[in-house]
């Protein structure tokens, strides 16, 4: 018991330290995801340190001070999406002039249950859908939403980064991009909220993994190349998708220094999206990111429809600022 002990200790402090190791391989950005699981085992084992019958030296009153330190280190990256931080975007208090809701959905390509994503769209009914995975077959399977989402952005792809768009509103601009790889489409466009043009931005950047990419470079190019874009941006931006990356990851941090953008999940929870099918395994991979021209109204995941990722649906309002902003530019 004692030496299984050290072990599992060393192994859980070498895993919080792994993602330190210089280098993109996935071996080594890895870890970077399960930050709760980790600080679960941690408190585990510190359990077992203090109350079982086990012989005291040196090396035991290290391995307690080392998980110690571990443990609060992994609390440090995920205290800030947790009920008991301060939340960082405000809650709308009123109902809003101007609002937009967004629904994003990793579909699973192989996952054959359309109904079940056309029922979820059905009872939220969001302004702009965005689909991730999605092939020809998805294509021709959701047309039943055509009449209600007449402005649309195609992209089947049967590599698994397919990607299509479905809105409401009308576009002023749109544009089907490969930023960083070819075959890895994001969409950018601009809606037009009651005569607000939005910029919205949908990515889908593939993963550091041993069955994608063997390094997190191009993920980490491409959200930096979109982090410089959106901070100059002159008017209200929102960025959606799922980024293969974690909301607590040094990657994620640093794209939103980069765009100054606002996470709503800040003070509220995890909203853990993936692996829909592994209660044990889940950590928050899709994401809505905002401009500070925003308040919340609404956020929340959704039930699955058998996808590896649960849907994610987000209320957005604009604040008084741009709305009034907005009215004094259409009297001109």
């Amino acid at each position: 018991m004692f030496e299984t002990l050290i072990g599992l200790s060393a192994l859980f402090v070498l895993t919080t330290l792994a993602p330190h190791i210089p280098g993109k391989h996935w071996l080594i950005r890895v870890w970077e995801f399960p930050r709760t699981q980790q600080l679960t085992c941690i408190a585990v084992l510190l359990l077992c340190w203090l109350f079982f019958p086990l012989p005291y030296s040196t090396i035991s009153i290290l391995c307690i001070t080392a998980l110690a330190v571990a443990g609060l280190y992994q609390l440090h990256w995920i205290l800030p999406y947790t009920p008991l931080w301060k939340t960082e975007v405000a809650h709308s208090k009123k109902q809003p002039e101007h609002s937009i809701s967004l629904m994003t959905s990793n579909v699973y390509m192989h996952n054959k249950n359309s109904q079940g994503l056309i029922d979820l769209v059905n009872k939220y009914q969001p302004d702009m859908l965005v689909t991730l995975e999605t092939n020809q077959w998805w294509e021709d399977a959701l047309t039943d939403l055509h009449d209600a989402y007449p402005h649309r952005v195609s992209c089947p792809l049967e590599n698994l980064y397919g990607m299509h768009l479905y809105s409401r509103l009308p576009f002023a601009k749109q544009q089907l991009r490969f930023v960083v790889e070819d075959g890895v489409p994001s969409i950018q466009v601009d809606v037009l909220l009651d005569d607000i043009p939005i910029t919205v931005y949908f990515l889908h950047p593939k993963p550091p993994s041993p069955t994608e990419n063997e390094t997190a470079g191009p993920r980490d190019a491409e959200l930096a190349i979109i982090g410089k874009e959106v901070v100059k941006c002159d008017q209200p931006t929102i960025i959606a998708g799922d980024l293969n990356d974690v909301a607590w990851s040094p990657t994620t941090r640093k794209f939103r220094h980069l765009s100054h953008a606002l996470d709503p999940r800040i003070g509220r929870g995890f909203f853990n999206t993936f692996h829909a099918k592994y209660p044990l395994i889940r950590w928050p991979l899709d994401h809505v990111f905002h401009s500070d021209d925003f308040t919340l109204i609404h956020i929340e995941r959704l039930e699955g429809f058998g996808s590896d990722h649960f849907p994610l649906y987000t209320r957005l309002a604009l604040t008084e600022h741009i709305t009034s902003s907005s009215e004094r530019q259409t009297e001109k």
